[in-house]
């Protein structure tokens, strides 16, 4: 199955950065799903590379906990527990709030302008119940404003969280579909506008929280 592997836009010094980037990038925009194996071989085939950049790939996002090895060495992608999910939640909300507080004096009119643009993609995702474009408007909107801080340390950590749910999150909207859920964006934009810090952490932490509270219980471990 092909799985649109898309480059970054960054320039990469070897094959090994590209291969572990697009893997990367797979996994947060939902091309892979809960326990799903990932193959060496299969892998190297679809990103036309030798297998020892995949393996290194796999290796680094196994560090990161966006995959897992099983006892018989078989890498998957993890399924979740209610407790690893509340604590991923958590986690989420004290790095996320902190890096759209950092991005507060640095959102002028341009980038509200482009982040109002980019929430624009999602409520049209919404609307046509277009699973693949909603998961990565979304990405995009939540990381074009963290960006804007300049943050270092905190932009990794949040991106390692959102590498061990997007998979479950995007199973979940395949099978029910993207819930409507109140509009958090539109009310984190009226903080930005605003430059407004409380309402911005507020509005950050109830989209987390609203976000992956609306994943059923069933679907956990």
């Amino acid at each position: 199955m092909t799985r649109a592997f898309h480059p970054t836009q960054e320039a990469f010094r070897t094959t090994q950065e590209r291969v572990y980037f697009q893997v990367r990038d797979a996994i947060l925009r939902g091309k892979f799903l809960p326990g799903h194996a990932i193959t060496i071989r299969g892998l190297a085939a679809e990103l036309n590379c030798s297998p020892m950049p995949v393996r290194e790939a796999l290796r680094r996002l196994t560090s990161e906990r966006a995959l897992e090895v099983s006892d018989t060495r078989r890498v998957t992608v993890p399924t979740m527990t209610p407790e690893k999910l509340a604590e991923i939640c958590a986690a989420r909300v004290t790095l996320e709030c902190q890096a759209a507080e950092q991005a507060l004096p640095f959102v002028g009119e341009e980038a509200l302008e482009s982040l109002c643009e980019l929430d624009t993609r999602v409520n049209v995702a919404l609307e046509e119940k277009d699973i693949e474009q909603y998961v990565t408007a979304n990405l995009d909107f939540h990381f074009t404003l963290y960006r804007l801080g300049r943050p270092h340390i905190i932009l990794s950590l949040i991106e390692s969280l959102w590498l061990q749910t997007a998979p479950l999150q995007h199973l979940v909207f395949q099978r029910f579909g993207v819930q409507e859920l109140p509009d958090r964006h539109k009310d984190l934009l009226v903080a930005l506008a605003k430059g407004d810090a409380d309402q911005v952490r507020r509005a950050i932490r109830q989209d987390i929280e609203e976000g992956l509270g609306s994943i059923p219980a069933e679907e956990l471990l």
